[in-house]
């Protein structure tokens, strides 16, 4: 399944994507954010048709190319979806130079000679895990993009798997592969009429057999705080520092509630702005937690300390906007068990040891998963991401296209089982 001539064509596809610059924009106002991502969209449309695929469109009021494959097996299958995104982070992307290193030797890799930037085993030491495979990195000026054209490439040779083996059974399959996930924007714009499935699974980020079916609850507070600025000598009485109120309002906040200090299901708050003068102070601050009880005390708190700083004064210095930016899928998944049965089935049959754990962050699955498709997330075989030490392996992608396979044939034949135990009680 799946073999050499598949690992040929996701390398060339993931290094072909990587190429482009889909840089998100949270302050444009552009749908998607920026042009890059436009043009990695209609790329990949062209190839998903190239391919043989029908049902391929680039929709251009909310940036997604959307691609199906019939069943080609009789029954009641329920279609599944599968997501990625176009964009990457909030880090370096222009010129993007992937680079193969073929049967990687499991020590340091040179990323750029001339800038003297090396990747080491001693600070990634996960790298001896990969000994033997082709090694794709970055120069180490720019990120990779692996997240997540790494999942992009895989749903992509999956379908070409399947176009190419028309004999193997599957229920109806649809890929989604939609922009500005990295700043939460793309899935709630998502208009989820043309992706008809009943669940899906996103392919971002994450090692072989992980299945990740909580999230965050996420909150984003932007505060604007308004200073006086006088004359240092005459300032008794009459100047406000602005600096001094947002340094007040941030050392109130939980010291041991941050990302450095959490893990596992614990919550957070983080400081991820901070610009200021004595005139103006303006913060940014990011809002984390699994348990909905406690993410709403956290929004409480902040709240409480903006207000009990600006009674001390005649009138309000403290500006908080504070916005939800998504919701924990965990309820909603534990509602229909069968999707996570399928994946522990799936990855029990491949021989990957199913690892089970919430993901300290959230994917495209919580705007969609709010939507009424369930969605929670498994991986695209990447590491270190968002940076420029992101890698990935041709095999490691490969293996996500088996699995995508796989989940698919495993679903058939539950299906299949299904209905033999329908006739059995007939």
């Amino acid at each position: 399944m799946l073999g050499e001539n598949y690992s040929d064509f996701i390398e060339q596809a993931f290094i072909k994507y990587a190429k482009i610059n889909t840089r998100s924009d949270e302050n444009s106002t552009s749908i998607p954010t920026t042009k890059g991502q436009v043009r990695l969209a209609k790329l990949i449309a062209a190839d998903l048709k190239k391919l043989g695929l029908k049902n391929v469109v680039y929709d251009d009021k909310d940036g997604y190319v959307v691609a199906s494959l019939p069943a080609n097996a009789p029954g009641d299958i329920a279609p599944i979806g599968f997501i990625a995104h176009l964009d990457t982070a909030d880090f370096t992307a222009e010129n993007v130079h992937p680079e193969v290193h073929p049967n990687y030797d499991g020590k340091d890799v040179l990323l750029n000679e001339a800038a003297g930037i090396v990747m080491r085993v001693s600070e990634f030491p996960n790298l001896k895990n990969y000994r033997g495979q082709r090694l794709i990195t970055s120069d180490g000026t720019t990120l990779l993009g692996v997240d997540d054209k790494a999942g992009i490439a895989a749903a992509i040779t999956a379908l070409k798997y399947f176009l190419e083996h028309p004999h193997i059974k599957h229920g109806a399959v649809s890929v989604a592969f939609g922009p500005d996930e990295e700043i939460g924007l793309g899935a709630k714009r998502f208009d989820i009429s043309k992706f008809n499935v009943k669940f899906a699974y996103t392919l971002d980020n994450g090692l072989p057999g992980q299945l990740e079916n909580e999230t965050f609850n996420a909150a984003q507070a932007k505060i604007v705080i308004k200073g006086t600025a006088v004359h240092p000598g005459n300032a008794y009485g009459l100047m406000t520092n602005a600096i001094m109120l947002a340094n007040r309002l941030v050392a109130q906040l939980p010291s041991d509630q941050v990302p450095e200090l959490s893990k596992g299901k614990e919550g957070f708050f983080l400081v991820t702005e901070f610009s200021a003068t004595v005139s103006e102070a303006k913060l940014n601050i990011i809002i984390r937690d699994f348990d909905k009880e406690k993410f709403l005390s956290k929004k409480k708190l902040l709240q409480r300390i903006v207000n009990q700083l600006n009674s001390k004064f005649a009138q309000s210095r403290i500006d908080l906007t504070m916005n939800d930016q998504y919701y924990n899928i965990d309820e909603a998944i534990q509602q229909h068990p069968y999707i996570t049965d399928l994946i522990i089935g799936t990855y029990k049959k491949l021989g990957l040891k199913t690892l089970v754990h919430p993901f300290r962050g959230g994917t495209d699955g919580n705007a969609l998963t709010q939507k009424g498709i369930p969605t929670p997330n498994l991986f695209n075989g990447g590491e270190n991401f968002h940076g420029p030490y992101e890698f990935v392996t041709t095999e490691a992608m490969l293996l996500t296209s088996k699995t995508i396979v796989a989940i698919l044939s495993e679903h058939y034949r539950n299906s299949q089982l299904t209905v033999s135990k329908a006739d059995q009680r007939q």
